[in-house]
């Protein structure tokens, strides 16, 4: 498979939080018209100590312009922002974070190996800005069908699991070459492959172009699909692109799918602006989820628990 580079902008930051600790008074200050009937407690702003901001992937994408839209929605964001980056630059200032128990906002969305890997939440999200759970579908351009109908039915019928896509997720973390990790699978999963490619037949060299955003979820389910085409017989191509120029290059014909399109959500904008040009081939992965994520270890559990910037 060639994978052709893309220039994309990525942009690295980091969060050093400072810890503010709310002094609590004894029982003669509590008799003596105190506000704490007890021992006390800590009170911890983890607004503060972030600045205020949530860490952010690519501009554009769905699940910043949700989190941008939370702090519009939500009073009790007032004055938050959300800081835009790479998904790779997310999971490096999320892994430092958890490193130095620091606190952290990060925009997430499974199935993600972070997941596997860290002990996170969803915060609640009362307000639904983030939607309900999401599917991630299979867009191809017009005219595959006819011009290449094997590598079509390939596309139409794959079809697999968030535990599927996960274990290739956390060998990739864990140091795998994602195109080793996504041959592996393949090998050890034949039965599902077999049904991906049932009644298509070997071609010899015919070309095929897939697309896709430099998430690690999408790395993972390109290199698959490529990996099953490539064995098929097709000389296969893999182009990362961001996400609106990945549905302009399908529904331009300038690619021939992508297997990477989060819907209802994620890709919304996308889907309206280019759903017209490019053919939907369906659900290949159910169980999708977006929203703002947290280590399990700070004491929130809603968007609503956070306070406005002061």
């Amino acid at each position: 498979m060639v994978n052709s580079k893309w220039e994309k902008l990525g942009l690295m930051f980091v969060v050093m939080p400072t810890l503010a600790l709310a002094a609590c008074g004894d029982e003669d200050e509590n008799a003596e018209g105190g506000t704490d009937e007890g021992s006390g407690s800590e009170e911890v702003n983890y607004g503060e100590e972030m600045g205020y901001k949530i860490t952010g992937i690519e501009p554009g994408s769905g699940v910043v312009a949700s989190a941008e839209a939370s702090t519009e929605e939500y009073e009790n964001l007032e004055g938050w922002e959300v800081v835009t980056s790479s998904s790779g630059a997310m999971a490096t200032a999320l892994g430092e974070a958890i490193e130095n128990e620091e606190p952290i906002i990060v925009t997430g969305w499974s199935p993600h190996w972070k997941f596997q890997k860290y002990d996170l939440k969803y915060l609640e999200d009362p307000q639904g800005i983030f939607g309900d759970e999401e599917t991630i579908k299979t867009m191809a351009r017009k005219g595959l069908e006819e011009e290449n109908p094997e590598a079509y039915k390939i596309l139409d019928q794959f079809e697999w699991t968030p535990a599927d896509i996960e274990s290739i997720m956390l060998q990739v973390t864990d140091g795998a070459d994602v195109e080793e990790a996504a041959a592996l699978w393949v090998e050890e999963n034949a039965d599902k492959v077999a049904e991906w490619t049932d009644g298509t037949e070997q071609v010899d060299g015919t070309e095929v172009e897939l697309a896709y955003v430099e998430w690690d979820t999408e790395v993972a389910s390109t290199n698959v699909v490529g990996k099953v085409l490539e064995d098929q017989g097709f000389d296969v191509t893999l182009t990362p692109l961001d996400n609106a120029v990945m549905w302009q290059a399908v529904s331009e014909g300038q690619a021939d799918a992508m297997v990477a399109a989060w819907l209802p959500g994620t890709h919304a904008t996308q889907l309206e602006t280019y759903g017209d040009d490019v053919v939907d081939l369906g659900i290949n992965l159910e169980g999708a989820k977006i929203g703002l994520v947290v280590p399990a270890y700070m004491d929130i559990d809603s968007i609503e628990d956070l306070t406005p910037a002061e």
